[in-house]
């Protein structure tokens, strides 16, 4: 596999794309926006800059990853010939159904589809395409040119083979890949959510505040970051919906989203990418009081 296509220029999407394409990979980077593409790219060429800064890799290296790249806003045009599509659209299951369905329609027979969902069914994308021995799940972690993890998802139709190639290819990437079979959350967040949400609902029950749930996280379990401050990075939008995906999958309440998780959402308060979640982003600052206003 030489040819990788990615739809979606967002965060997961442009930094799956600069990860092919700083391996030697020929990748399109498809998305409906143009501006999303010019973003995606502005966005790879800063982390390709600051790499050449900390003289990881050299000028010549990222002019050559930047030209392995090509960006389409036509899904038909930008899947030809490849040989691996890699879904990172946002995390919404209709969503994902709709795009397997076109790139089942529009892609050669022999093209694996892959999704980087977080918590989606791969057995359930699977099956609205004529190819579910072919879907599999690539789910990489933020950031993508940084971190070493992927877990490769087989849904219940995946074939040794694919689940093979893709095992191999992630390998040639530099990271290390995980199989796990095709249960809400998989590994990563079937653990790492409810940590989230128990620490949400632990503010929510004024047990502590938010700097000190994080601390207590950060010096006396060693974690690199603080749970609050990690769904403020990963979005406070997207917690929200991988434990909706795990509480309608198990129908076990241990999974339900703490109400303050969703009123924040209801609010805009998503974290980093809004300015403003349990810290304040926009004044580069630690503000308590943006998660407290929700606790009245």
């Amino acid at each position: 596999m030489k040819n990788i296509a990615v739809i979606g220029a967002g965060t997961m999407g442009n930094g799956i794309a600069h990860t092919f394409a700083q391996s030697g990979f020929n990748v399109q980077l498809i998305d409906i926006s143009e501006t999303s593409l010019k973003k995606g790219i502005e966005t790879i060429t800063k982390n390709l800059d600051r790499m050449v800064a900390k003289e990881k890799i050299s000028e010549a290296d990222k002019t050559e990853t930047l030209s392995n790249i090509a960006t389409f806003t036509n899904i038909s045009d930008g899947v030809k010939s490849v040989d691996l599509v890699v879904e990172a659209a946002t995390e919404n299951v209709d969503l994902k159904l709709k795009i397997f369905k076109q790139l089942d329609e529009v892609c050669s027979k022999e093209t694996i589809l892959a999704t980087n969902t977080s918590s989606i069914s791969i057995t359930q994308i699977a099956a609205v395409t004529s190819r579910p021995d072919k879907v599999i799940g690539m789910h990489f972690m933020n950031p993508v040119p940084i971190m070493k993890l992927v877990e490769i998802i087989r849904g219940y139709n995946t074939s040794d083979e694919v689940t093979k190639s893709i095992m191999d290819m992630s390998k040639t990437l530099g990271k290390v890949p995980v199989e796990v079979n095709d249960y809400p959350g998989f590994v990563a967040n079937r653990i790492l959510m409810p940590m989230i949400n128990e620490s949400i609902e632990t503010l929510y029950n004024g047990v502590a505040g938010v700097n000190e749930i994080d601390t207590v996280m950060k010096l006396g379990m060693a974690h690199p970051m603080g749970p609050l401050q990690l769904a403020d990075f990963i979005g406070l939008d997207v917690c929200l919906s991988i434990l909706h995906v795990m509480h309608d999958g198990f129908k076990n309440p241990k999974y339900a989203p703490c109400p303050l998780l969703v009123n924040m959402v209801r609010a805009g308060k998503l974290g980093v990418k809004s300015g403003e979640g349990f810290y304040d982003y926009s004044e580069s600052r630690k503000a308590e009081n943006v998660a407290g206003q929700f606790l009245k």
